[in-house]
């Protein structure tokens, strides 16, 4: 008996299954799943009637409508549906989403930081290694650590939410809700600060090795008592949408000769088919194909004017960023820099035989770089000589991500002061530290400011 998973696409999800969660897709079809990229606009209750899981993997800089959240929640209280929602680094306000508009619903809001751990982590302190796990729950169930990677954090706002994951003492801000649940009418929902664990063939992703079975255990708790027995007497409806397979939603129909490499002067004729059963989905699909094409110009527009100016010398790590092709916005620590991609190839050279152990040894461009206790990197040094203005106004904008980042940090310090979890002594500590961060990172946006007024 297989259930039915319908990953939502219509709201521009940074998390996509024949994209980048192409290994959670094939492990969850492997695993009676099925997996569907959803194109329902707007969302309602009947068109989630045949699905048993809805996924909304970070919507990117797009919100889901106020009629849309109250079909959501009715489809799970009166239908038994399973909601995963998974966000990133910053929460809502660094991705311009509002998925906590559904999750405080159920009890559950996303906070907009990123958990971040110095001493506890994969290589880099925004992919804290978690292993407190603060209740026994089907979820975490024969799970010892998991990588938080590039995660905000959660808080409960309602009686009916639990959380089974929490962040460590180390981790900034720290004992803070990561994984939570809730079980309302007839239906069950889950929520995750961090899409990114999940990802394909990233230190921190879904190769961790725990993650498949955390994967499995989510998505095998979001089938509830009542879709079960739906399923087996055969009253829920099947989805009339094509399943995404291993090999896309869009299958070539050719013979085998045109999966090998053609030989010189040969004609290979393929022959792409696709069913689409609204005009709101193809308008939808053709938007996503033409902002995929939008994001690799601008990178490679990018790396042709880098190149033109570099004249073959070795170019620094803060100087040259190459973000994800699907990221054209700014967020927290989200654009690997090269000591990110470096630690990254290592930790997938020396990953060893017993999973996540073991960590792997820093390299050395990030034993190097200073780190204050906040978590957060210091303010770059400013490196004006020479620079044109487009790569002041870039710089600006770095230097504006961090201030807001900062800032984020602040008011959550606060937060906790109030509430008593933080002693006066320790909050004192921290704010002067990130005041005196706030006034550097003004001071330096001010003289770029200057420069760009000349």
């Amino acid at each position: 008996m297989s259930y039915h998973i319908a990953f939502d696409v219509g709201h521009k999800p940074r998390g996509r299954i024949d994209e980048n969660l192409t290994e959670v897709r094939d492990h969850l079809n492997s695993n009676d799943f099925v997996c569907y990229n959803f194109l329902e606009l707007p969302i309602t209750e009947e068109s989630l009637i045949p699905y048993d899981i809805l996924v909304f993997v970070c919507p990117d800089f797009s919100r889901i409508a106020a009629n849309e959240i109250t079909q959501i929640v009715d489809w799970v209280k009166n239908s038994g549906g399973g909601l995963l929602l998974l966000s990133h680094a910053g929460g809502d306000r660094g991705r311009g989403s509002n998925l906590s508009e559904i999750s405080e619903q159920f009890g559950i809001i996303f906070e907009n930081d990123q958990v971040l751990d110095e001493r506890v982590n994969l290589g880099l302190e925004n992919i804290p290694l978690i292993s407190t796990f603060n209740i026994p729950h089907p979820i975490t169930s024969e799970i010892d650590t998991l990588c938080y990677r590039s995660g905000c954090s959660l808080s409960i706002v309602g009686s009916g939410a639990l959380s089974i994951a929490d962040s460590n003492e180390t981790s900034e801000p720290f004992s803070c809700p990561l994984i939570c649940v809730s079980e309302i009418g007839k239906g069950r929902v889950c929520c995750i600060g961090s899409y990114e664990m999940f990802r394909d063939k990233i230190g921190g992703g879904f190769q961790c090795s725990d993650h498949p079975s955390l994967s499995l255990n989510i998505f095998k708790w979001l089938v509830s008592d009542y879709r079960i027995e739906l399923r087996t007497t055969l009253d829920a409806p099947t989805p009339v949408a094509y399943p995404v397979e291993e090999s896309s939603q869009l299958q070539p129909q050719s013979d085998l000769s045109a999966t090998s490499a053609p030989s010189e002067g040969r004609t290979i004729n393929i022959d792409f088919s696709m069913k689409i059963s609204k005009k709101g989905e193809l308008i939808e699909l053709l938007k996503i194909f033409q902002n995929q094409i939008n994001t690799i110009k601008t990178t490679i527009d990018k790396l042709i004017a880098t190149a033109s100016k570099s004249d073959n010398e070795i170019i620094e790590p803060d100087q040259f960023e190459i973000s994800e092709l699907q990221d054209t916005q700014p967020s927290i620590q989200e654009a690997p820099s090269v000591p990110e991609i470096t630690s990254e190839i290592n930790i997938i050279s020396n990953k060893q035989e017993d999973g996540l152990t073991a960590l792997p040894p820093k390299p050395k461009s990030m034993v190097e770089e200073e780190i204050d206790e906040t978590g957060l990197k210091p303010v770059p040094k400013l490196k004006t000589k020479d620079k044109t203005k487009k790569e002041l106004k870039d710089e600006k904008k770095g230097l504006e991500s961090k201030l807001t980042s900062v800032e984020d940090l602040l008011e959550f310090i606060d937060k906790k002061h109030t509430s008593g979890t933080i002693d006066d002594e320790e909050y004192s500590k921290r704010t002067k530290k990130l005041q005196s961060d706030i006034k550097k990172t003004k001071k330096k946006i001010n003289v770029i400011d200057k420069l760009l007024d000349k």
